[in-house]
């Protein structure tokens, strides 16, 4: 049985300038996105993107997987699933469960450049296909509710298209709209364009839309996400890849964290994949964080290799136990 606890249109109550998580998948799964709420919680949390197809069409085995990308805690809220899909009724079908698990949002990835995704028509394809964008947009609002609705994309698929797809997409009238500040075709190679995140606010206010715009890409910290608000005028700025083994980013409290809590945080971090995921996700994905924990650690390299050999959160800790009594 589901209980519905959304947060109705929980945007307009949060004030500006929003700071938000990144979905990223095998990245923000279950385990770091506790992880970060309980060390330094952003005003907003993604789920790592999920298929609309798979959690409608898929058999139970596959769709019971599929729903563990949807898993979330209470200290996460708000929260927000990650959706994406081609197909207007799988996207509503899905929206509806989004809704009765409880979320607080749902989000269309329209951004996403992996190749077998495009192949389905959906991340970064669809934006060479506004009307089923919109459709897209349409159907996720049906089976929303009154649950808002938001979109993460790009600024173009082989080039930047802002002056055109952005009114596409704020004629479809969503909660949010997410600017990876870079097209398709450049995918990270490039250093984000934040004077497009500029110049999409300006259409926004042009066009007399309600839409909030938030920017995306190479936001290094909290305190440069601010600058770039300052400087764009966007509501909210989205940070992806400085959380990368600093499940503090979002802390109110500048001091700088010690080795000792940042190891700490890990092996809590370990812990809790191994509970929620254990036997669903192989534990090779836990170790990509790994280098990220150890980043500038004094003496470290020898301790990494090690973690990368282990299978269990008790080796992690272990090593780690070792490692701290020895050094600090």
């Amino acid at each position: 049985m589901y209980i519905i606890k959304t947060m109705k249109n929980f945007w307009k109550n949060l004030p500006k300038p929003i700071m938000v998580l990144a979905p990223m998948a095998d990245v923000t799964d279950v385990s770091f996105r506790y992880v970060i709420a309980k060390y330094g919680k952003p005003d907003v949390m993604w789920t790592e993107f999920v298929s609309a197809d798979g959690i409608v069409l898929a058999p139970e085995k596959g769709r019971m997987k599929l729903l563990k990308d949807l898993e979330y805690s209470e200290i996460e809220r708000p929260i927000v699933a990650q959706l994406f899909s081609s197909k207007p009724e799988n996207m509503e079908k899905a929206c509806q469960l989004v809704r009765e698990l409880g979320f607080d949002g749902v989000d269309i990835n329209m951004g996403c450049p992996d190749k077998s995704i495009e192949k389905q028509g959906c991340g970064s394809a669809m934006i060479k296909n506004p009307i089923l964008a919109k459709e897209i947009i349409a159907a996720a609002k049906r089976g929303a509710g009154d649950m808002p609705v938001s979109v993460k994309t790009r600024l173009g698929y082989n080039r930047d298209e802002l002056e055109t797809w952005l009114p596409e997409l704020l004629s479809a009238e969503p909660a949010v709209i997410t600017i990876h500040a870079r097209t398709r075709k450049e995918m990270s190679k490039v250093p984000a364009r934040w004077e497009r995140v500029k110049r999409a606010v300006e259409i926004r206010d042009e066009l007399k839309s309600k839409t909030l715009i938030f920017g995306n890409g190479d936001a290094l910290d909290i305190a440069d996400a601010h600058k770039k608000v300052a400087e764009t005028g966007c509501d909210g700025v989205m940070l992806g890849r400085a959380i990368f083994g600093n499940p503090f980013l979002f802390s109110v409290d500048p001091r700088q964290f010690s080795v000792v809590q940042r190891l700490e945080a890990l092996i809590e971090h370990t812990k809790k994949y191994e509970e929620k995921l254990g036997g669903i996700k192989s534990f090779h994905i836990m170790k990509k964080h790994f280098k990220s924990y150890l980043k500038n650690i004094p003496n470290s390299k020898h301790l990494c290799m090690d973690l990368m050999n282990t299978e269990t959160a008790g080796e992690v800790e272990g090593l780690i136990t070792k490692f701290l009594s020895s050094h600090f």
